[in-house]
């Protein structure tokens, strides 16, 4: 990216950084809406830029959803790895799952985009799922979980994690936390970890979500 002599980007490129900003959060609400089959045109509308500057960036609409969903996954991504370190893989685990689940009244539109995109989303090869299954083969071999195949449960937690979102969204009333920390309790027990200790890593104080966005914000 061209600089300035005090190191900031100069003038174009924080125009093209924008206008890519606002394609891909305006494609994000057309995917959390569940309306795939827009006419590019419609969507510059939404981004409020021109038609030509679409092609400056992005040479199909399917690449602009890909880029769109890719970003969210990142995202999602960079907060997990903000989590502090525990010594208990199992508990990593859980707290990834238990802050994720959290995140869908948090972040609604892009919560409604994963979901709209299917399972094959939430399973990309970005995001929440690499985490996930280096959490599940951690615990394996630490002796916390007892899985045969972490692929496959792997799945199971992307299905229930699918699941528990689209329940939050039906039930609005239904409290978030209290229901995704007993989702991440039966994941657990699943797994192999005993009911009771699984209920009491669930119970366990999780970070601030305010502060992992602050820290992520700083860096």
């Amino acid at each position: 990216m061209t600089q300035q002599p005090n190191g900031r980007p100069d003038r174009t490129q924080r125009r093209k950084k924008q206008t890519r900003g606002a394609l891909i959060k305006a494609a994000q609400g057309f995917i959390a809406a569940g309306t795939f089959n827009v006419p590019v045109l419609e969507i510059t509308q939404a981004a409020d830029v021109g038609m030509g500057s679409f092609y400056n960036h992005f040479d199909s609409k399917e690449a602009l959803f890909n880029a769109a969903l890719d970003e969210i996954f990142d995202g999602y991504g960079a907060l997990l790895d903000r989590l502090p370190e525990v010594a208990d893989p199992a508990e990593t685990f859980a707290r990834s799952f238990r802050l994720t689940g959290r995140l869908f009244r948090r972040r609604p539109q892009e919560s409604r985009a994963l979901l709209n995109s299917g399972l094959t989303a939430v399973l990309s090869d970005r995001g929440l799922a690499p985490r996930a299954l280096r959490d599940i083969k951690a615990a394996n071999r630490a002796g916390r979980f007892q899985v045969a195949d972490p692929e496959l449960s792997l799945a199971l937690a992307a299905a229930a994690l699918v699941a528990l979102g689209q329940l939050l969204f039906d039930d609005p009333g239904r409290d978030d936390a209290e229901t995704t920390d007993r989702m991440a309790a039966d994941l657990l027990r699943v797994f192999g970890v005993p009911a009771e200790e699984a209920r009491d890593i669930c119970g366990r104080p999780l970070p601030s979500l305010d502060e992992l966005v602050e820290n992520g914000s700083a860096a």
